[in-house]
């Protein structure tokens, strides 16, 4: 495996000793991926079965991912999970493409099938969850010629950095309308949302039935805006403010962007730049706030905060469109995070840089 980049963690996980130093280096889709690697075919897909379609992918990208892991690397891992899973309430890690294709590349073709069903396919699965593990393009092609109100409850109802990209597929008037739509969409009646999700299951082979009735709404439009690429961000919100001002207003209110981390505790901060990479980091902060800079460099070890600050004189220009990935990189991240409870967001409101 390419050796695992170090985030510039400012100390280490609380019952991490020397043997685990090797893990605590790694972010925690690493640890996450190694750990499932030592274990055999059957196990790991139990696991598996308990993560939803963003873990799964996660974790079978960085499994995809790793070549060659070796007994100290796993040891690590291992003696890691072992000393923190004291203090720990559950293990959780992020899940389509990736694991099919790792699997059938690791398992062959005819003895993972069988595998990627159970997980994939498995559980409680409906047709509108399956949407979940399908590529943005496929969930636009799939909705493409519905009826713009029907676009607009798959797009509510899937989440949000899913539901991002999906829109990319789409022209701007047909992005405007359907984030329109999702703004005034606050409940759905049952029967109409369990007419859809009966479509799909036909079309999917899926089982299961759908009770989630209410979604939609403001702050759902600012979670997808959130993710909305940069580029297709400020000329959708410009047209949302042309159709209602004040509704712009409001989800720009809503919207947690990377300035924000500012207000993040200290302790959410540190818990935040352990998932990290060095890399990722240093690009994210070379169009970041000064405010936003101090607040790293003050949670992070002298050492380190020294280190970071010479790779940023260091690094050359960098186009505001890499800015912009690392930086929404490291708001999925954070908004993982704080998800899970791990840490709470404060409210968020090509040139050269």
């Amino acid at each position: 495996m390419a050796e695992a980049q170090a985030s510039p963690a400012p100390t280490q996980s609380a019952g991490v000793t020397e043997e685990t130093a090797l893990a605590s280096r790694m972010s925690g889709v690493q640890r996450a991926a190694i750990f499932l690697l030592s274990l055999g075919e059957s196990e790991a897909a139990e696991v598996l079965r308990h993560m939803g379609p963003k873990e799964v992918q996660r974790v079978g990208a960085a499994m995809a991912s790793m070549d060659n892991v070796n007994r100290n690397q796993v040891t690590s891992v291992l003696k890691f999970f072992i000393e923190i899973v004291r203090n720990e309430t559950g293990l959780g890690v992020g899940a389509d493409g990736y694991i099919r294709k790792m699997l059938t590349q690791a398992l062959g073709e005819d003895k993972a099938s069988g595998l990627i069903d159970r997980i994939l396919l498995g559980g409680n699965t409906t047709g509108l969850d399956t949407l979940k593990w399908m590529e943005p393009r496929g969930v636009a092609d799939v909705i493409r010629y519905e009826h713009p109100q029907i676009q607009a409850i798959v797009v509510a109802y899937l989440d949000p950095d899913q539901s991002a990209e999906i829109l990319s597929y789409f022209a701007p008037k047909v992005r405007l309308d359907i984030m329109l739509r999702v703004a005034g969409l606050t409940t759905v009646q049952p029967a109409a949302l369990q007419e859809l999700n009966d479509i799909l299951e036909r079309q999917f082979s899926g089982s299961g039935t759908t009770k989630t009735t209410s979604m939609g709404g403001v702050k759902r439009v600012a979670d997808i805006m959130n993710y909305v690429e940069g580029s297709i961000e400020a000329p959708l919100m410009e047209s949302i403010k042309q159709v209602d001002d004040d509704l712009g207003t409001q989800i720009e209110d809503l919207m947690f962007v990377f300035d924000n981390l500012a207000d993040v505790d200290d302790r959410g901060i540190q818990s935040l730049l352990r998932e990290v990479s060095s890399d990722v980091l240093i690009i994210a902060l070379k169009g970041a706030d000064e405010t936003v800079k101090e607040k790293i460099f003050k949670n992070m070890s002298k050492r380190a905060a020294e280190l970071l600050r010479d790779d940023l004189e260091a690094k050359g220009p960098v186009r505001i469109s890499e800015v912009e990935t690392a930086q929404k990189e490291i708001l999925t991240i954070a908004r993982r995070m704080a998800e899970a409870g791990e840490i709470a967001l404060g409210k968020g409101g090509e040139e050269m840089v």
